[in-house]
């Protein structure tokens, strides 16, 4: 798993954002200031939807008064679904989405999670990162079933004991 003061691998990814969906490299859209990133298990999933993301969406104005240039969610899902998902949460204009369609940044983090038994294959673990300028200052990642760890307050704490 990535740890803290590793640099984000680069790996082929779309992106989604208001301006739509574009192929770049994981390094290129984490590598650039302060910038909150959080990948979880799959778009439109229960807790994914209804905790994980809301939570993001409704601190992002928190999320960058304490410095934070860009929010992105991740999942191991195509470009179609996570603009879908963009869209029907109404986060497309605070968040950008990585689509991670064959796993391979979940893989390159080390937090790729065989979620075979449930019939979703190769997923996320549901976790957070604050990357700055490309290097991991923190890692957060679920140990259990829930949102805790990963979620936008404890992502705000981190920022602001960060500034102590």
């Amino acid at each position: 798993m990535i740890e803290r003061g590793e640099t984000v691998p680069s790996v082929g990814i779309k992106l989604v954002n208001a301006s739509g969906v574009s192929e770049t490299t994981s390094d290129a859209v984490l590598g650039a200031g302060t910038v909150v990133f959080f990948a979880v298990p799959g778009a439109f999933t229960p807790t994914c939807h209804v905790n994980h993301l809301p939570g993001f969406l409704a601190n992002a104005h928190k999320l960058r008064a304490a410095g934070v240039d860009r929010i992105v969610c991740a999942s191991v899902n195509d470009a179609h679904v996570m603009k879908a998902w963009a869209d029907a949460s109404n986060a497309i204009n605070d968040i950008e989405f990585i689509a991670d369609g064959n796993a391979d940044l979940a893989r390159a983090l080390g937090l790729a999670k065989d979620l075979s038994a449930n019939g979703m294959g190769t997923r996320f673990s549901r976790s957070a990162m604050i990357v700055r300028d490309g290097v991991v200052a923190d890692v957060f990642v679920e140990d259990a079933p829930g949102v805790s760890a990963s979620g936008a307050p404890a992502i705000l704490m981190a920022l602001e004991t960060a500034k102590v």
